[in-house]
């Protein structure tokens, strides 16, 4: 009985894992920095390409809004239903948590009925253009592993650009342009990623299917990371060894997927006809009610933890290296130019570590296996020997009295003999140490 029972279970097991395995994680490897091994030289340290796993990213960011006075609710206005310019029975007050739409709304937990959403003002003031900037900002370069996705509570708007920054907001490069009509909007033929393909999977498209519609349905808008990633890794992503080896040799097409900064530029609200409809202005506003950004913290593949202290995103940087990106190799680590990590060869990829550098060999003084500091000395960061009161030297093994000629039967203290085997020893080791580092 016992037999059949686990093997209906293991049957289940297999058939979910088959289910689930069609969709595998995009990011699925290099969650280890390093790993000891046992060599003939002993346990040493195996290092390995490394990265933060993927996250939700809004959890992270900061959220400013050009105008900063375009949150409808100050003063109270109503607002009317959308596709329904009659019912206008619906308020927005910013001083009534019930009936309040701050910009904060677009990142809380979804779920609860009603939804809860950000909200502009109404389009009271044509024929001047009702235009939003959203812009989230990480203070951190952070790599892009899924797609963007924006659900507006309102109908979807007739024009909007998706922008991106990898300089802190200081310059903006479109990613994607959305509208109704992409000729007459941004004088460009309409386009989905599936027109794409590997050789022009960098470029910047317009497109009409996410900008059309009032339904439940249809409130959604994408920016498609996976559908990108597919042109290199299959339908599947199931090849993300060539995914990997692009993202390696292709800087570009790294950077694309990289950011510091998004922006949403709202430049003309759903309007659901031709010609904006001048007796009911309070129809037309933004209302996004979640907004789906997922990544990791861009570490140069030399870290697997980012922390977020004091309202900032900063990689642990391993490999001897630092940095708020791992950018950089540590002081006394800079025996070779600094390299990011690799992806390839795939499982591990390539750790590409800082080694020391040859002015730090020399100050590697002691350690706690081969060069020991003497007579109750202590080693500090493997440069110097900190030394009892009475002694001084490299590894604390002279009386400070014998440097100053002042030691004496009467002292207390006792030279030790000039041609002892410790001093031996200690020439040797010293005399050799730099050659060992490496």
């Amino acid at each position: 009985m016992y037999l059949s029972r686990f093997l209906s279970i293991h049957a289940l097991w297999v058939t979910v894992s088959s289910v689930m395995q069609p969709y595998p994680l995009v990011w699925g490897h290099y969650d280890v920095c390093k790993t000891q091994i046992y060599t003939e030289e002993g346990k040493v340290w195996d290092y390995m390409a490394c990265q933060p796993e993927s996250t939700d990213m809004t959890k992270y960011l900061k959220v400013k809004l050009d105008p900063p006075d375009i949150t409808c609710g100050d003063p109270p206005e109503a607002f009317c239903a959308m596709g329904n310019p009659y019912m206008c029975n619906n308020e927005c007050d910013a001083s009534t948590p019930e009936l309040a739409h701050p910009p904060e709304l677009m990142f809380d937990f979804e779920g609860r009925h009603p939804s809860t959403f950000w909200q502009s003002a109404t389009w009271k003031e044509y024929p001047k253009p009702l235009q939003v900037n959203i812009t989230l900002s990480w203070s951190k370069t952070i790599e892009l592993t899924d797609n963007i996705v924006i659900t507006f509570e309102s109908g979807r708007p007739d024009q909007m650009i998706l922008e991106k920054s990898l300089d802190y907001g200081r310059t903006w490069q479109p990613y994607q342009y959305y509208a109704t009509d992409c000729l007459d909007a941004f004088h460009m033929d309409p386009k989905s990623v599936k027109d794409l393909s590997q050789q022009s999977v960098l470029e910047i498209i317009c497109t009409e299917e996410y900008s059309t519609g009032y339904s439940t349905n249809s409130k959604i808008i994408h920016f498609e990371i996976k559908d990108r990633f597919a042109f290199f890794a299959g339908p599947r992503l199931r090849n993300m060894a060539s995914l990997y080896g692009q993202l390696d040799t292709t800087k570009k097409l790294r950077d694309f997927f990289t950011v510091t900064d998004l922006r949403i530029r709202l430049l003309r609200p759903a309007v659901g006809e031709i010609f904006v409809d001048e007796l009911h202005l309070a129809r037309y506003f933004y209302a996004i009610s979640d907004i789906k950004v997922r990544g990791r913290c861009k570490c140069n593949l030399h870290a697997t933890v980012c922390v977020y202290d004091n309202s900032k995103l900063t990689c642990e940087c391993e490999h001897n290296t630092t940095g708020p990106d791992c950018g950089k190799c540590k002081k006394n680590y800079q025996g070779r130019p600094w390299s990011p990590g690799s992806y390839l060869p795939i499982p591990k990829g390539t750790a590409n570590t800082c080694i020391p550098s040859i002015s730090s060999i020399g100050t590697n003084v002691c350690d706690n296996e081969l060069l020991h500091c003497q007579n109750g000395g202590t080693c500090h960061n493997n440069v110097r020997c900190l030394c009892p009161a009475a002694y001084t030297g490299i590894l604390c093994e002279k009386l400070r009295c014998e440097e100053a000629g002042s030691c004496g039967s009467d002292s207390g203290q006792g030279a030790p003999p000039r041609g002892s085997p410790a001093l031996l020893l200690l020439t040797v080791l010293l005399g050799t140490a730099s050659p060992l580092v490496f």
